[in-house]
């Protein structure tokens, strides 16, 4: 049997057009992972490790200073050691004492054995034998004078940006000669210098007078 150039020409176009969808769907993968190649950014060579929670430096007798809008000093953290935590930014404290800063009053000190600020460096919590101690102050023309106050708690936490420090845990207070206690804790307000008790409070109220410490 003769097989004519007419007929090889014709299977060959035959075969052509039943590849041809074939070969459209091959341009087409082709096309689109180039694409895709071309806008995808390049891997990074490291894969990023999960930030754990755990401490990337330390410090060791350092201090944390606060600055109010004229540039003066409103409070300051000193500590045996800081442990900054590199996952949240926060840091713990080891036998914290702090200084709270007052025009025209005396410093107010706050110690415990231990602490945590924040990452945003706005509250401080402080636990086991937490004190709060304000000196004698003065009379003048715009206050009258007071005795010493000092606050004890298990637990206090300081909200920086709002000059209180504040518990929920049983409180005493001393001022002067009186001594109250309270069940549900209490408010210190630096700006006024004053102690709120919470719940029930019992204890003694002596009369006002300036005393010492």
């Amino acid at each position: 049997m003769q097989i004519s150039v007419a007929q090889v020409k014709l299977g060959i176009v035959r075969t052509i057009l039943r590849l041809m969808p074939l070969l459209l769907m091959g341009g087409l993968t082709l096309a689109t992972f180039w694409l895709v190649q071309k806008n995808t950014p390049p891997a990074a060579n490291v894969i990023e490790r999960p930030r754990l929670h755990e401490p990337d430096y330390s410090i060791k007798n350092g201090t944390l200073s606060y600055l109010n809008e004229q540039g003066q000093t409103k409070y300051r953290i000193l500590a045996k050691e800081l442990i900054h935590y590199d996952d949240d930014a926060s840091i713990d404290l080891m036998q914290p004492r702090m200084r709270l800063f007052s025009p025209d009053k005396a410093p107010v000190t706050v110690r415990a054995k231990r602490g945590h600020i924040d990452g945003d460096l706005s509250i401080l919590d402080l636990y086991d034998n937490v004190e709060i101690y304000r000196p004698p102050q003065s009379g003048s023309e715009t206050q009258k004078a007071s005795p010493y106050m000092l606050a004890k708690s298990s637990y206090f936490q300081v909200l920086i940006n709002d000059d209180i420090i504040t518990t929920d845990k049983p409180v005493e207070l001393e001022q002067g000669l009186s001594i109250m206690q309270s069940n549900e804790g209490g408010v210190f307000d630096n700006v006024q210098q004053s102690m709120q008790l919470l719940g029930t409070v019992k204890g003694r109220i002596e009369p006002a007078q300036q005393g010492t410490r």
